[in-house]
């Protein structure tokens, strides 16, 4: 992922709290013939590990070998961004659209699990995440027991090993503290829902900028 060094992060809680946010990514791999698979998944990451399934009818996990190079692509809010915009347009109107966005990368290695306690672990552990902020929280074990086994029959799970992690939140670092607040007024004003996030990752960013005297 290309990442000019304004728009690297580096911080590691940070990047972690992106994923978290995210919830899910992309998992691409290569097929014997060198052909890209990708399946979007729900995931964990926990250390270095990622834990994730898929559904057995889906071929992609039959074209993962054991330790096989894999891709992870966690993206977040993203956000058309207008040159109407920018401060910068009424002074010299040397300026053209971009598009501002967060994502993250994970590389490493992937395996597939099928063994039935595995899966059983890996789905309570999803489910515990997602299910954590929820009044009353469901759990795996509110279904019949039968039903559960069934389902877990219904799929496989997916193992990757992080060893390397790429971060970029291109958020308008490069123009002036004038041109991101003028952003930040007009996404506040956008219909989409993701233009109000990058609004906010903006304002908080824009500030952190301020206080440690940046532009």
């Amino acid at each position: 992922m290309y990442t000019p060094p304004f728009n690297r992060v580096d911080d590691e809680a940070e990047i972690r709290r992106m994923v978290a946010a995210c919830r899910t990514a992309w998992l691409i791999t290569s097929s014997e013939t060198g052909l890209p698979l990708a399946t979007f998944l729900p995931i964990i990451w926990r250390d270095s590990t990622v834990i994730a399934h898929m559904a057995k009818a889906n071929p992609h996990w039959r074209h993962i070998g054991a330790d096989a190079p894999a891709l992870l692509i966690a993206t977040g809010p993203q956000a058309y961004i207008s040159p109407s915009w920018y401060a910068a347009k009424a002074e010299h109107g040397k300026v053209v659209p971009t598009w501002n966005y967060s994502a993250v990368q994970l590389s490493g290695t992937a395996q597939v699990h099928v063994d039935p306690d595995w899966l059983r672990k890996a789905v309570t552990d999803l489910t515990e995440v997602h299910e954590r902020d929820r009044e009353p929280p469901w759990h795996v074990t509110d279904a019949p027991e039968p039903f559960i086994a069934g389902q877990l029959g219904g799929i496989v799970g997916i193992e990757i090993a992080v060893t390397d992690v790429t971060a970029k939140a291109k958020l308008s670092q490069n123009r002036s503290a004038a041109d991101q607040r003028g952003v930040v007024e007009g996404l506040q004003a956008d219909a989409h829902r993701d233009g109000q996030a990058v609004a906010e990752a903006m304002s908080d960013a824009l500030g952190q900028a301020l206080r440690s005297g940046g532009r």
